[in-house]
């Protein structure tokens, strides 16, 4: 007697649903921190350049880390397009104050992700989370750091650039608990 399975019709929870909008902003602010790398890498700034292409390619990590969980429990992914990112700036500030900003929100969105998670009584989804969440004070943290940095340099970019020479703000380097890049990371 052959035994055929059948095919269980899976509906998308909250936390997927949100899960695939976060690889969205992910992408975006991986694509935002191009743009204000390619500003101080034009304006012959290399270390603050060198600093914001890192972070792009954190970014990218982080929204591969989310394809994996989500193919690793049997959700389709799904790439998305990315939001316009902002290319114009006039100032360092301005630029480093966006950063501390996208942080900020990246912070909300993780946040919401794991209350969802919770709140659907996904333990699996929750525990995912908490290293997002762990990552999130590290981001936010580096921001605010360099944003103050800017500020007491008082206009002296040399300052910044030599601080950033200096000191490792941000770059803490490989994370072992850091869940698995889709791809590998980058």
């Amino acid at each position: 007697m052959a035994v055929t399975a059948k095919k269980i019709q899976h509906k998308e929870s909250k936390f997927e649903h949100l899960l695939q909008e976060q690889v969205k902003n992910e992408f975006t602010a991986s694509q935002q921190y191009v743009a204000v790398a390619v500003w101080f890498d034009d304006n012959d700034l290399p270390r603050l350049a060198s600093h914001f292409y890192k972070q792009a390619l954190e970014e990218r990590n982080h929204a591969m880390m989310i394809v994996q969980y989500l193919m690793d429990n049997s959700i389709k992914p799904q790439i998305p397009a990315i939001e316009q990112v902002r290319n114009d700036f006039s100032e360092t500030r301005e630029l480093i104050a966006l950063a501390l900003e996208q942080e900020r929100e990246v912070t909300r969105e993780i946040e919401t992700l794991a209350k969802t998670a919770r709140d659907e009584g996904d333990y699996l989804g929750e525990q995912f989370m908490q290293w997002f969440l762990k990552e999130q004070v590290e981001e936010v943290s580096s921001m605010s750091t360099l944003l103050n940095v800017v500020d007491r340099s008082k206009g002296n970019l040399f300052d910044v650039e030599n601080f950033l020479a200096r000191e490792s703000v941000g770059d803490e380097g490989t994370d072992p608990t850091a869940p698995k890049a889709a791809g590998g990371a980058l």
